[in-house]
């Protein structure tokens, strides 16, 4: 028998190209010569979804900030394009401005409130599951099984890591969680570092289309040296966008082009509806 602290096994199965993890938590036991079994079995071992998971964990800050720098990038850019059709730039600084403050803590906001959710969804469904548990242990111990059927695992495989997790309540409440419900629970941190990531991109990302306001007094001139950085940097943003995320460099082409197509069509619509209250 060798003891765990925390430890992330999974299972890739001969039949499909899928993972089944097993979580022993810090006061868990977990069968050494059983888990290593199955892995060799299938191919696979602790420190390679070790590996997986540290990718999972960037993903979503990655996410955040592609939304965050995406929608500020396109908003910015297409309101303060619609104001300077006024001709004045000062009400296009003014203007980007308070845009630019509202929409980064409103986007981080928005974010803090969606993670803020998400623990609570997880925290209710956790405590429906516990109580599975306690009063529902055979029905319980059969879902078990039903996990592990879809991957040509025996029954008989199964058993010693059934018995290891009814020894260990909080750590079967865990595992049932994670591949019953599909829940993994989310940490603490990602609250703050969403919301954070989220405004702050968006934040950065609006104020690129900005700067050329602020450097040339002819609106005019300042709007077209803007649309000029939007599109390198829709262009761009688009392209390493879609490589970050795993696409090929044709895929990630095509990625850069439609970016690119959002935010002209977002800035075109703005300056054309207020160019034409303006006239109205």
């Amino acid at each position: 028998m060798t003891t765990y602290g925390t430890t992330e096994l999974a299972i890739k199965s001969q039949k499909a190209d899928t993972f089944v993890q097993i979580r022993a938590e810090s006061a868990a036991s977990a069968s050494g010569s059983v888990l290593n079994s199955i892995t060799e079995r299938h191919g696979m071992t602790f420190d390679t979804y070790k590996h997986a998971e540290k990718h999972a964990e960037n993903g979503a800050v990655v996410r955040d900030a592609i939304i965050g720098f995406a929608d500020g990038l396109t908003v910015p850019f297409a309101l303060t394009a619609g104001l300077s059709s006024i001709g004045s730039s000062r009400l296009v600084i003014i203007g980007g401005l308070a845009e630019l403050f509202a929409g980064a803590i409103s986007m981080g906001l928005g974010a803090y409130l969606a993670a803020l959710t998400e623990k609570k969804h997880y925290e209710v469904e956790e405590a429906r599951e516990r109580k599975e548990v306690e009063e529902m242990p055979e029905a319980e111990e059969e879902e078990i099984y039903e996990i592990f059927k879809p991957y040509g695992i025996k029954r008989k495989s199964v058993r010693p890591i059934v018995e290891e997790l009814k020894g260990d309540k909080e750590s079967w409440v865990k595992f049932m969680m994670r591949h019953e419900l599909n829940l993994p629970e989310p940490p603490t941190s990602r609250l703050y570092l969403s919301a954070l990531t989220m405004g702050l991109s968006y934040f950065f990302g609006g104020l690129i289309p900005m700067i050329p306001y602020f450097a040339i007094p002819n609106v005019n001139k300042a709007l077209f040296v803007s649309i000029g950085v939007t599109i390198a940097i829709l262009l761009g943003f688009g392209y390493v966008k879609a490589i970050v995320t795993g696409t090929s460099k044709r895929g990630a082409v095509v990625s850069a082009v439609q970016t690119l197509a959002v935010g002209v069509l977002a800035a075109g619509a703005s300056y054309g509806i207020v160019r034409g209250i303006e006239r109205a």
